[in-house]
């Protein structure tokens, strides 16, 4: 699988150049959709520069050529950016970048984290920047038992799914959005 030189395209919301949060999609779950919208959102409020990535990630091939194609990905989203302080934030298939941020000493949001696939793990292990984890119960890619095992603050979803919903209740859906959201305030509020 031929690795392409740049993301698919870009869109950029300027704030403090010298503080960049990078948004790495899923695999359909784009930077339109609620969770990285209003992640977004919480970084612009904080004053962050925003580099939203849009990409058409591959379909089909193994874990393995997945994971380097997503690595490859962040890191020249990474390798453009020369602010003092750069977030990554990414859900799903994006979590395959955790071993990247633990290299680079990179604080993170991880939407939904892949815990048991490539070296997600192994890389949230490895972290020693602050890394905020969140997931659902009714997630079959979360881990709650492995994830409070790990030294990160985490959310956990009682019966979400991986998208961060709850089928069949979308005022209860909502209101994971909004404690998702104020987590990440939270969460980015402390990283100064």
């Amino acid at each position: 699988m031929a690795s392409e030189k740049i993301p698919r395209s870009f869109t950029r919301h300027e704030g403090d150049p010298g503080r960049v949060a990078v948004l790495l999609p899923g695999q359909g779950y784009t930077a339109a959709r609620p969770l990285l919208h209003f992640a977004r959102a919480v970084l612009v409020q904080h004053g962050w520069s925003v580099q939203e990535i849009w990409w058409d990630a591959p379909i089909g091939p193994s874990v393995e050529d997945r994971e380097k194609w997503v690595v490859d990905q962040a890191r020249q989203a990474l390798d453009a950016e020369d602010a003092g302080r750069v977030l990554l934030v990414g859900k799903s298939l994006s979590t395959f970048a955790a071993p990247l941020a633990a290299d680079r000493g990179l604080p993170a949001i991880w939407l939904t984290p892949l815990i048991a696939l490539g070296g997600v793990l192994e890389g949230l292990r490895r972290s020693e920047a602050p890394t905020l984890l969140v997931g659902g119960t009714g997630d079959r890619s979360w881990d709650g038992d492995v994830v409070r095992t790990l030294d990160h603050p985490y959310v956990e979803i009682p019966d979400a799914d991986h998208g961060l919903e709850i089928h069949g209740d979308a005022v209860g859906s909502v209101q994971i959005l909004k404690d998702v959201t104020a987590a990440m305030s939270g969460f980015v509020a402390g990283l100064g």
